[in-house]
């Protein structure tokens, strides 16, 4: 009997000796695939910085008193952002923000110096006339439904037309708002906006789809925002928060 033990011992240890090697690569490689594994801290990192500068920004340019909520500026922010990665402003220091989920006897429109922290413009602006009433409501990237267009725009050069001084704007969202140029969606100043048009009737007037403003506020809005900034047209409709590719980038 101790003969064989003895030959099962010397078998097992050539053969530990044999695969020693293969099992120290084993654990060698087993380490350092999880030394390469990427941790939630990078992820959070990034989104904890996104949420403080969003706070900062939000209520250092008093964004509150002034009727925005935090969650549309976020939904702003994170846009600007992401155009701002690709290269698309050519001005960044400036963001203007359309709130159609307020009424339109609101100062919805809002004009940010993102560097400085101050709201530069607060003022009216109108939804299209099928759009809605008081709230815009409905919302269509097709020509002649004189509806608005939701998402991210990036505004152009002046022109003046029929309404005076105007400022072209490009749709950046397929199915969105990518029609705005065959529809002719511009910022253009009209009479029927405003605190004027408020005091003989209930409701701001509506427009074919344009953002249009208060005559007495065109050349301080278009000054501020034209030339390649960030625009953004918001209303929390459910297939638009899903189907931006800005939103969802």
């Amino acid at each position: 009997m101790r003969k064989i033990y003895r030959v099962l011992t010397v078998i097992l240890l050539n053969l530990l000796l044999l695969f020693a090697p293969v099992l120290e690569t084993a654990n060698g490689l087993r380490a350092t695939s999880l030394k390469r594994l990427p941790t939630p801290l990078s992820v959070s990192a990034t989104s904890n910085k996104f949420e403080a500068d969003v706070s900062a920004l939000y209520c250092e340019t008093n964004l509150e008193q002034s009727g925005l909520k935090r969650s549309v500026f976020e939904y702003a922010y994170k846009g600007y952002l992401y155009l701002l990665e690709q290269h698309k402003l050519n001005r960044s220091n400036v963001i203007s923000i359309c709130d159609f989920s307020q009424s339109s006897r609101s100062r919805r429109l809002y004009v940010v110096d993102l560097e400085n922290k101050k709201i530069l413009v607060n003022t009216y602006v109108a939804h299209g006339r099928r759009s809605g009433g008081e709230y815009a409501k409905s919302f269509s990237n097709n020509r002649s439904s004189h509806k608005s267009s939701l998402g991210f725009y990036i505004t152009d050069d002046t022109y003046v037309g029929k309404h005076g001084l105007a400022l072209k704007i490009h749709g950046l969202e397929k199915g969105f708002n990518d029609k705005a140029d065959r529809r002719n969606i511009v910022v253009h100043g009209s009479k029927y906006v405003g605190e004027d048009y408020l005091k003989t009737n209930r409701i701001n007037g509506r427009s074919f789809g344009c953002p249009a403003i208060p005559l007495n506020d065109v050349d301080d809005v278009i000054d501020n925002i034209k030339g390649g900034s960030c625009l953004f047209i918001f209303y929390p409709a459910k297939k638009y928060l899903l189907g931006s590719k800005i939103l969802n980038s």
